[in-house]
């Protein structure tokens, strides 16, 4: 470290308020220190004079004033997120303790990709039950364009799914724990049930579920379709929900491609059944996202040890 950066350091440590960063973020946010101002209860002089408090300390202009309102230079940006990365921390301190205080064993959010929230994390949840009753879980159902950002900035624990390819690995540390076949699937008397091998005129007959557009699976899917000599199903409907999903196809002729440990239950009772389609996606991970920085608290420790040891009992 530079004796610049020991003596920025130095002073930070010493000067910096939390006050500051809630007006860093809010000003980041709503692009007006008017606004910021507002919101957190202060005058507008005082939030000026505590922003330009803090690109003295840092020797950087924060923000540029533009016709947009304030716009947060490169360095702003920067300290932006790491602001709110802080302020996150400090809000699950407080929440671990008021949960420990309560008796409830800490608390873990935890985000969930389509590939893990139908069957593996609700297994993992059930062995919580018995091994941390105390333990409180925030499930946050959504994409990586999504889950991700959540993730580094500390709103969200650990993200749970198909691991994204070659992608947000900068500030995160990846661990598979296990692989995944996808599979197609449809409702249990589906026209395509019955055909031994449809080909991709079987299959552009009928109305698709796609994930969204900036999934991994999604662009697999897609350069399949163009792969075969097609282009896109004249009619689809992008989601990542298993529940929303589950019903458009037990209701409709609509296909949808996904992990196959995700139906597993619905294709047992007979409610959903697998296409014979070979779908020529190669087999990938799932496992578990996590801050690289971050030390893991108790409860998230647990949390992980739990994703492990549940991951262990799936057949080879």
């Amino acid at each position: 470290m530079s004796r610049t950066q020991i003596r920025i350091v130095e002073r930070v440590l010493t000067r910096l308020k939390l006050k500051q960063l809630r007006l860093l973020v809010a000003v980041g946010e709503q692009h007006s220190i008017l606004h910021a101002a507002q919101a957190l209860n202060m005058s507008q002089p005082a939030a000026t004079k505590l922003i330009k408090d803090l690109e003295l300390d840092f020797d950087v202009q924060l923000f540029d004033r533009t016709n947009r309102g304030m716009v947060p230079t490169v360095f702003g940006q920067a300290l932006i997120r790491h602001g709110k990365l802080i302020l996150a921390q400090i809000s699950h301190a407080a929440q671990e303790l008021d949960d420990l205080n309560e008796g409830n064993g800490g608390r873990v959010v935890v985000g969930t990709l389509l590939a893990a929230s139908a069957d593996f994390l609700p297994r993992v949840l059930h062995r919580l039950v018995v091994e941390k009753p105390g333990l409180v879980v925030k499930l946050v159902e959504g994409t990586n364009e999504v889950l991700m950002p959540a993730l580094r900035s500390g709103d969200v624990d650990l993200v749970v799914g198909r691991l994204p390819m070659h992608r947000h690995r900068a500030e995160i540390e990846q661990e598979r724990l296990f692989d995944e076949e996808v599979i197609c699937v449809a409702r249990a008397d589906h026209p395509l049930t019955g055909i031994e091998a449809p080909d991709l005129a079987d299959l552009m007959r009928f109305p698709w579920i796609l994930p969204p557009a900036e999934t991994t699976l999604r662009r697999q899917l897609d350069q399949v379709f163009v792969d075969l000599g097609g282009g896109a199903p004249a009619y689809a409907v992008e989601s990542v929900s298993y529940l929303a999903n589950r019903g458009l196809l037990v209701g409709s002729d609509m296909l949808a491609v996904m992990p196959a440990h995700v139906p597993r239950h619905d294709i047992g009772t007979g409610a959903l059944a697998r296409v014979n389609w070979q779908v020529p996606i190669p087999i990938g991970p799932v496992g578990v996202s996590m801050r690289r920085s971050a030390s893991l608290s108790p409860s998230v420790a647990g949390f992980l040890a739990a994703l492990r040891r549940e991951a262990a009992e799936i057949p080879a």
